[in-house]
Order: structure tokens, then sequence, then C-alpha cells
């Protein structure tokens, strides 16, 4: 099989099936599980998650909807879709998990999604002016797939590379570890480990996830500025976000303690 076409099509759409299964497992469990987490942190979890499935499952659109700029809309409308409201969810979403009846400060979420948005809307300024043309990387019987060509008309510009990574370090990857970060705080911090003994070992595969996710966009993103562009290098990122889905899988089937019978 053509890795480009693997890469644009088929592991997308498994890492947004992942995601789905994942949503209905939150919602499958959230009856009594919500009960340690927080309701209101549990249903923006499975939002986040459902959320997910829908940015994964529309990455083939990039590459076969047209030549440019369809490409590049495709790619801004997804990113800004991450960073303005899934990474800000997801952040959310775990600060709700605060022992309060009102979850979170309204104030974090303001913050939250005001610098996600800020970021989208930037990173698809950015796109929008580097990205100007596209190639196709993958002829499928009569279908051309294309993907979005930067600077395909002069030297690159250094300076909207080095903006377009900052805006993608603060979100997803900045809010993903600052998650991770809080997921630990609770986890060692944690009052009911005799009673719910299997909660610091949930909150341990959720904090693995995040990392595993803001690592392998890390990594991809490392490979796309010091080496050469190439679709298939994005294969680092969905197989990231598998292994993350599944670690956070684990963590949400686990039960919150070794003889969960009266919770269920």
């Amino acid at each position: 099989m053509n890795l480009d076409l693997a890469t644009t099509i088929f592991l997308p759409l498994i890492t947004g099936l992942l995601y789905f299964f994942m949503a209905l497992e939150v919602k499958r469990t959230s009856k009594f599980r919500s009960i340690m987490f927080g309701e209101i942190g549990f249903k923006k979890l499975e939002i986040a998650f459902i959320m997910f499935g829908i940015y994964f499952l529309t990455r083939p659109l990039q590459n076969i909807i047209g030549p440019h700029p369809w490409p590049m809309i495709i790619n801004s409308v997804r990113q800004f879709f991450l960073m303005a409201v899934i990474a800000p969810s997801i952040l959310v979403a775990i600060f709700h998990w605060v022992p309060t009846p009102s979850g979170a400060p309204k104030s974090s979420t303001f913050a939250a999604y005001t610098i996600g948005i800020l970021m989208g809307i930037i990173f698809v300024l950015v796109n929008s002016i580097a990205a100007t043309s596209s190639k196709i990387i993958y002829t499928w019987g009569t279908i051309n797939m294309y993907d979005p060509v930067w600077f395909a008309s002069g030297a690159p510009v250094a300076q909207l590379v080095i903006i377009h990574l900052i805006c993608q370090l603060v979100s997803p990857v900045g809010f993903f570890l600052l998650a991770a970060a809080y997921v630990r705080h609770r986890r060692h911090n944690y009052q009911l480990a005799h009673i719910y003994n299997l909660m610091p070992k949930k909150w341990k595969y959720l904090e693995a996830s995040l990392m595993i996710f803001s690592v392998s966009f890390l990594v991809a993103g490392a490979a796309v500025v010091f080496g050469s562009y190439y679709t298939y290098i994005w294969v680092i990122y969905f197989i990231g976000a598998i292994i993350s889905g599944a670690f956070e899988l684990i963590g949400i089937k686990l039960p919150p303690r070794e003889i969960p019978d009266d919770l269920k």
C-alpha cells in the first residue's frame, strides 16, 4: 500500500473511530464514575473525544477535495478547530475535576478559550500567507490527492515558520502539557486513595495519554522543520494519537476501586 495513501486516508479514519469509541465508553461508564471525576468534567471529556473524532475523520478532505486553495483551507479549518475548541475543551474538562460543586472558576475557562482562539486565528493567517500552492502526492484511479505547499513561489520566510510553531506550542501542545501537569498534581494529592484505590492509576493513564499526544505532535513538527516535508511524516502524529487514545481508553475502563460492584 502506498504510504501517502495510508497516512492520508486509513490512519485518520482508524484514529477518528477510536476516539468516537472512547466517547461511547465515557458515556457508558459516566453513570457511576462521574462521582469521582465530577459530572461537568466527565461530560466535557465525552464531548472533547467526539470533537477529536471529527478532527481526525475530516483529515482526508484536506487531500481529496481539490487543488490549492482547498488543502490550505481545510487544513486551516481543522487546525483552528483543534487549537481554539478541542484543546481548550480538554484543559477545561480537567480543570473541572476540582472538589467543588461548581467546578473550575469561570475565569480559567474564559482564559483557555481566549488564548486558544487567538492562537487559532494567528495560525490561520500565517497558513493563508505561507501556503501558496499545492502538489499531487498520490493518484488513486481518477482521483488526485493534494497537499498544501508553503513558499512555492519564493524563499521560505523564517519568521512565519517560527510564528506557526509558537502558536501550536501554545495550543494544543502547551494546553495538553498543562492538563497533564494538573492531572499529575491531583494524582499525587488524592485524598480518597484508601477508598477509591484505583483512581491514581486511572489518572496515571490519563497523564500518560496527554504526554504521548503532546510528544508525538512535537516530534512530527520537528521532523518537518529540521528535515524535508513529506506527508508520511505525519504518521508519527497519527500513531501517537492512537497510542494516546489507547492509554486513555484503558484508564476509562479501569474501575475506580478494586471491588467496584457497589458502584454499578
